[in-house]
C-alpha cells in the first residue's frame, strides 16, 4: 500500500483552502459530481462537502412540502459546520415555488446557528437575474405543472416574465437525474425560440450543467443551470474568482465582476 499522498490531487495549501458546504436532497445524484468537477478548477484551493436531508418527491402535496421545513435542513447544516466550511449553500430550488422568503429565512437561520455565511440556488438565481437586468426568461424543469405554475407567478411578481417554459410532469426527485444531458438540451433549444433574455434550468438534479457551454455558443443566450449558479455564488462568497471555472457557462466569467 502506498502511503504517499503528496501528489497534486491531495497537496492542499496550508492557508487559503476554502471548504464549501452544500446541502442537497437525499435522492439527488447530480449535485455532488458536477459541483466537485467545477471546484477542480481551483486546483486544491477549494473543495466541496455535502450534507443530505430526506427529499424523495417534488409536488404540492403536504408530504412533499413538509420535506422542506427548516429543522432537518438546519440539522444537516450543523453537520457541515463541524467540517469548518467557509460557506454553506442550500443546493436546491424549493423556494422557487414555495416563496423566495423561505430561502431568505433559511439562510439567516443557518448563519445564526453556525456563524457561517449561507446562500441558496434560488437566491443566487435571483441575484444573477438582477445583475443582468433580465426581464424575460425561458424556464426548463422536470416538474409538475402544480410546481411550475407557482414558479412562473413568483417570478412575475418580481418583474421577470417567463415567456417560454417546458416541464416534464415528473414528481421525481430521483428520476430527474435519469434524463440525459441531450434531452435537457432539446428542452432548452425549444424555449430559446422565444428569444428570452436568459434561460434558467431550475432543478439541481437535472443534467443541464454539462451542456450549458455549448448551448450558449449555439443559441447566443445565457443559460443559467441551477448547479452551476450555486457554485458561482459560493465561490464568490469564499473570496474566490469564479472566472477560474471554465467550460461550464458564461456566468462564471461575465456576471458580478
Amino acid at each position: 500500500m502506498n502511503d504517499d499522498i503528496s501528489n497534486s490531487n491531495y497537496d492542499f495549501p496550508a492557508s487559503g483552502w476554502k471548504r464549501i458546504g452544500m446541502l442537497t436532497p437525499s435522492s439527488n445524484t447530480v449535485v455532488e459530481p458536477y459541483t466537485s468537477a467545477m471546484m477542480d478548477a481551483f486546483e486544491g484551493r477549494a473543495t466541496a462537502h455535502f450534507g443530505r436531508f430526506r427529499v424523495t418527491e417534488i409536488s404540492m402535496s403536504n408530504a412533499s412540502r413538509t420535506q422542506f421545513v427548516t429543522d432537518p435542513i438546519l440539522d444537516a447544516a450543523r453537520h457541515l459546520a463541524d467540517a469548518k466550511c467557509d460557506v454553506i449553500a442550500w443546493n436546491g430550488t424549493s423556494a422557487a415555488w414555495l416563496g423566495f422568503e423561505r430561502d431568505e429565512a433559511l439562510c439567516k437561520a443557518i448563519t445564526d446557528e453556525t456563524g457561517i455565511g449561507a446562500t441558496s440556488t434560488i437566491l443566487a438565481l435571483n441575484e444573477i437575474l438582477d445583475l443582468m437586468n433580465v426581464r424575460t426568461l425561458g424556464l426548463v424543469t422536470p416538474y409538475l405543472s402544480e410546481i411550475q405554475d407557482p414558479i412562473i407567478a413568483n417570478y412575475r411578481a418580481i418583474g421577470v416574465d417567463i415567456i417560454a417554459d417546458r416541464r416534464l410532469e415528473d414528481r421525481g426527485n430521483f428520476s430527474f437525474a435519469e434524463y440525459s444531458p441531450d434531452y435537457v438540451a432539446g428542452l432548452v433549444r425549444s424555449v430559446a425560440e422565444s428569444r428570452p433574455d436568459a434561460i434558467a434550468i431550475v432543478c439541481t438534479n437535472f443534467r443541464g450543467a454539462p451542456i450549458v457551454d455549448a448551448l450558449e455558443r449555439e443559441l447566443g443566450i445565457m443559460v443559467l443551470d441551477s448547479v452551476a449558479i450555486t457554485a458561482w455564488a459560493t465561490a464568490r462568497l469564499c473570496g474566490l474568482d469564479p472566472s477560474a471555472i471554465t467550460g461550464w457557462g458564461r456566468v462564471f466569467a461575465e456576471v458580478g465582476r
